[in-house]
């Protein structure tokens, strides 16, 4: 539809200027890509459009993930690009071609149009052109049929803001030039009070040639430092970072960041415009601190990634690609180490070198506080691409890391749920969970916490819910953020939603029966795209019914659950699994065995929990948490869980608080039924008869008898 009003509109403007060119009436909006997937992901945004009585509920463009109809391989796109006679490089993460919105007769031998291998996302850095891989094959088809050697940038101007957008980014282009004029160099600050600030942020190494190289400056009402967002061609200011320090009451420093515009819209590589195409190597960190650090004790290239260790965003790859050697030294903690070896296969695995955490080897910024020499560190980093084999020789430092950080080797702790702490230690990427439930007991109330409070810790997570609409799920769960009703306080509404909002949190749109395969390839653009570390799905009995009836159902099972426990460990991603178990009797607990299926579940899952429901028993603590598989240390048991309708929470019990009583049976059930004789009866009647009494049962019998005579 697109192509075809595009070559109308060539037609008819041969300057090929644009002023309308689209309109979207679907939700899902981005550059010319109108077609999109029913499973398409989308970040789940509440905003107000004006009055309370007049609120709306839309999807926000800007976060919206553009997921193709078919998932786009690297082999497709370069059949394609030999079909059309583009000529490419084969580049470490994207694919290398000359820019199609460059004169033909300067564009040269310039390779500056970039292709993402795994999403087909492109950006022209001549021209800062970027959209979707359907964008380019359109504008290729265009040029083929217009018979033109280039097009114009205009050709894809992106698609209009809104009233509310254009008034937000208005608003945030204010405030970041205000703050920036308010900000002082450090060359302007006198000698006591840049000692002082440097004191403060323990950055006494850091010279002021440093500080001015990089245009960090000190905004004086709140002592915050100001790290700018410079891009586009004209290296033009589009935002700013703030760092402010303060001290804790054990003595320590804390330090707080706040960006403008959000964190989710500031895509900043720090550092990005001191690079040079003559730059071989550069050096990767989490904090703009550190890249300073590094940049004056070694007189490398580096960068700060704008999210830290969170997330790498695939639009900035190709500002890497001309890197030979991309060294990743995120800091000295375990986490930083998780994220490196994640990056690293975004990056290229054969060019990436990754510093190990450990005591010689801090962050950047700690490195050179304690005088140690940064080039070292840099040159001692190992490689990320790994042979089949290895030795002990090679392992021997990841296993001395896990022993000497035990505790961030074991995962991120729950704040709700300490027993469950105690028992599975913490949440791990690379595992899988099974996660199963009486019918009606809550069990997707209970993971919606669990992976809530994961996700307020900075763990993205991606939500699949095939039972239950996403709108209702993100009810339950910002009243569950909120810790109370807020349909009866609906004047803190916006105050919680703004704050829900922050967090990495996404929904897949697929409800009722869905294909494996579809289900699959949306993790895979979520993990590419948002570095997702936990997906929950809800469940996985509605995957099976979208596959071949012929085949037997167990076996179906068997493979959907082998597909997600290989996408947990290659994606280093930690997968929630819902299973809904077979029927049992009211009174029996389930057991591991009661997970529907056949045993590969409980197999593949590194952790098997159950969430116990006594339905013959009504008080607080009817329910109970059970963990029968923990592989990472073996540790198992049961603890309590009160759930607080208020809320739509569950909370761990205290021990002996409570006590469970029974529910009296109702008369007319027992009707008919011959009531079961006692244990203690029944053994004292066998004892009777071996020592040749007459049992308690008879006499009484018979003394009933002759009474009635």
């Amino acid at each position: 539809m697109w192509r075809r009003l595009l070559l109308r509109g060539l037609s008819q403007e041969r300057a090929l200027r644009f002023h309308s060119p689209r309109h979207f009436p679907s939700p899902f909006v981005g550059p010319l890509t109108h077609n999109r997937a029913p499973g398409a992901l989308w970040a789940f945004k509440l905003r107000d459009t004006g009055s309370f009585g007049s609120r709306g509920y839309k999807k926000d463009a800007k976060s919206t993930v553009d997921f193709p109809a078919s998932a786009v391989t690297v082999a497709d796109i370069k059949q394609y690009l030999r079909s059309k006679d583009v000529p490419f490089h084969d580049g470490f993460s994207c694919l290398h071609v000359p820019s199609i919105f460059v004169e033909a007769a300067s564009r040269a031998e310039r390779f500056s149009l970039f292709v993402d291998k795994t999403t087909g996302q492109f950006l022209c850095m001549d021209t800062q052109v970027q959209g979707s891989w359907e964008d380019l094959q359109d504008c290729l088809e265009v040029m083929q049929a217009e018979e033109r050697d280039s097009l114009s940038p205009q050709v894809l101007l992106g698609y209009p803001e809104s009233a509310e957008e254009q008034e937000q980014s208005e608003r945030d282009a204010r405030e970041v030039r205000s703050i920036w004029s308010a900000s002082v160099p450090f060359l302007e600050l006198t000698e006591d009070e840049a000692q002082l600030i440097k004191t403060m942020f323990q950055i006494t190494k850091i010279s002021n040639a440093t500080l001015k190289k990089f245009d960090v400056r000190l905004f004086k009402p709140t002592k915050s430092l100001v790290f700018p967002w410079l891009g586009g061609p004209d290296s033009s200011l589009k935002g700013l970072k703030l760092l402010s320090a303060q001290s804790t009451a054990d003595g320590a420093v804390s330090y707080n960041e706040a960006t403008v515009p959000k964190c989710g819209s500031y895509n900043n590589l720090f550092g990005l415009p001191l690079l040079s195409r003559m730059d071989a190597d550069v050096v990767l960190t989490s904090r703009e601190l550190d890249t300073l650090a590094v940049s004056q004790a070694t007189g490398l290239a580096s960068v700060t990634l704008p999210r830290g260790v969170g997330c790498l965003p695939p639009a900035l790859l190709p500002y890497l690609e001309h890197f030979k050697r991309v060294t990743l030294w995120l800091g000295g903690d375990m986490r930083s180490w998780e994220a490196s070896k994640i990056f690293s296969r975004k990056l290229g695995l054969r060019r990436c070198r990754l510093v190990r955490p450990g005591e010689y080897r801090p962050s950047p910024g700690e490195a050179l506080a304690q005088g140690k020499s940064l080039s070292r560190v840099v040159a001692d980093a190992i490689p990320a691409a790994h042979k089949s084999i290895v030795s002990f020789k090679q392992l021997r430092e990841d296993v001395y890391g896990e022993m000497v950080n035990t505790e961030e080797v074991a995962g991120v702790k729950w704040a709700r749920f300490p027993e469950l702490n105690r028992i599975l230690k913490g949440h791990r990427k690379g595992e899988l969970t099974v996660f199963t439930g009486p019918t009606g007991s809550g069990k997707t109330t209970f993971i919606s916490e669990l992976a809530l409070d994961l996700c307020t810790q900075g763990v993205n997570t991606l939500w699949g819910s095939f039972e239950i609409n996403n709108v209702r799920l993100a009810k339950i769960m910002l009243t569950q953020f909120a810790m109370q009703r807020l349909e009866e306080n609906l004047e803190q509404y916006d105050f919680w939603a703004d704050k829900f909002e922050e967090l990495p949190l996404y929904f897949m749109t697929f409800h009722g029966q869905q294909n494996i395969k579809s289900v699959l390839d949306t993790m895979q653009h979520a993990v590419y795209l948002y570095d997702i570390n936990h997906v929950v799905i809800d469940n996985l009995q509605f995957m099976m019914g979208q596959e071949n009836l012929s085949v037997d159902k167990f076996a179906v099972q068997d493979h959907i659950i082998g597909v997600f426990r290989k996408f947990a460990t290659n994606s280093s991603c930690h997968v929630t699994l819902i299973i809904h178990p077979r029927k049992e009797e009211d009174d029996r607990e389930l057991q591991t065995a009661s997970i529907f299926g056949s045993a590969k579940a409980s197999q593949e899952a590194d952790n098997v929990l159950i969430l116990q429901e006594k339905k013959l028993v009504t008080c607080p603590g009817r329910r109970s948490l059970q963990v029968t598989k923990n592989r990472f240390d073996g540790d198992v048991g049961v603890f309590p869980l009160d759930f607080i309708k208020a809320s739509l929470t569950f909370s761990t019990l205290v021990k002996g608080k409570h006590k469970l009583r029974k529910v009296a049976a109702k008369p007319e059930d027992n009707e008919g039924d011959e009531a079961p004789p006692k244990k203690d009866a029944v053994k004292r009647e066998k004892a009777d008869k071996q020592q040749g009494k007459t049992p308690k049962s008879t006499r009484a019998a018979k003394n009933s008898a002759s009474g009635g005579e």
